[in-house]
């Protein structure tokens, strides 16, 4: 029987003007797939795409529109180094933006994280390789909002983002 011989903690880093989404697929495709996604979804989108190949040559597969980024996604896959694992790191658009558009893609199997929130990959570790058993996304929650919490979120949707009218 397999064992986990470790488990691993991984903190992602981005630049606090972008976004991440983390998720596994399946097959060699997904980072051309992901970039047609992505790159038809906004003329303004900037991103880079990295991919953990789980097969043959196990590398690093990588795309995208902005070298900065693109380096920014390798250099985290490169921490995770997870069997197709994928990330995709976003500026000047919003994972909200692009999501419907990543699950379409046929080769995604799951979406483990959307944000732009400090983001820790937990890792299990095996005779065999290493998977992404979840992520801790932001931090614990410190309370319940009241009613001047609810009145600037409505605030902050529907005069400064602009998603509610």
């Amino acid at each position: 029987m397999a064992e986990i011989r470790t488990w691993i903690v991984e903190q992602l880093e981005f630049p606090e003007d972008c976004n991440v989404v983390l998720g596994q697929s399946h097959f060699i495709k997904t980072v051309e797939d992901l970039y047609e996604a992505l790159v038809t979804s906004s003329p303004a989108l900037e991103f880079g795409i990295a991919f953990c190949e789980a097969s043959g040559p196990c590398l690093i597969r990588h795309d995208g529109n902005k070298e900065d980024l693109v380096q920014m996604a390798v250099k985290n896959a490169e921490k995770v180094s997870a069997g197709h694992f994928f990330i995709v790191v976003l500026r000047k658009g919003y994972p909200i933006n692009v999501m419907d558009r990543i699950k379409g893609v046929q080769e995604v199997c799951r979406i483990f994280a959307a944000t732009a929130n400090p983001l820790q990959v937990l890792i299990a570790e095996t005779d065999q390789g290493r998977g992404v058993v979840g992520v801790v996304d932001g931090f614990s929650s410190k309370g319940v909002e009241n009613s001047q919490d609810i009145e600037e979120r409505k605030n902050l949707l529907r005069n400064i983002i602009g998603y509610k009218r």
